[in-house]
């Protein structure tokens, strides 16, 4: 497929399409839910703002057009907690998700010395859960919001190294 989406931080300017998009996202979630009071679809400018100047926001960008985000921070025991993973509807399936939540992951271990990953989704939201197993993480907890909405909750220990890293710890660890 011929598209070139870079990735990178988002800036101050990116606010406004990164708010839109996340809106137009979470419409399906909150069908899904019917819940459409859930906070990515109440969140302001100012909120997500405030967002951009303590933690990592990244975003994908097709030309000019903001196609996708994803953000995270780190908190204070080295756990880094990543949300707000969108990709544009006429974008999705291209592994475009995959990207960002790697470049995000790599990222805070980089800058903020990220020691483990955690994130969570709806329980029937079943496209993320999948692609998040996919990806090394698995649910540690599961809570309860409304009648409807439970929380899925997963985790993910980083990779000392791209390829081979648990590999080189297990020999480690026996020897």
């Amino acid at each position: 497929m011929g598209m070139s989406v870079t990735i990178s931080a988002a800036t101050d300017e990116d606010v406004e399409q990164i708010l839109k998009l996340q809106y137009l996202c979470y419409q399906s979630e909150a069908a899904l839910y019917g819940d459409y009071g859930i906070e990515p679809l109440t969140q302001t400018l100012d909120d997500l703002r405030a967002e951009l100047a303590r933690g990592c926001v990244l975003v994908a960008r097709l030309g000019e057009e903001v196609v996708g985000s994803v953000r995270g921070r780190v908190e204070d025991d080295g756990t880094a907690v990543i949300g707000k993973l969108i990709v544009h509807p006429r974008m999705q399936r291209h592994g475009l998700g995959r990207r960002l939540l790697s470049a995000v992951e790599e990222r805070l271990a980089r800058e903020r010395s990220a020691r483990r990953y955690r994130l969570s989704t709806g329980h029937r939201s079943e496209g993320n859960i999948r692609l998040y197993r996919r990806l090394g993480y698995t649910p540690v907890a599961t809570e309860q919001v409304s009648s409807r909405l439970s929380m899925v909750t997963l985790e993910k220990a980083p990779q000392s190294s791209p390829a081979g890293g648990e590999v080189s710890r297990t020999y480690a660890a026996s020897a």
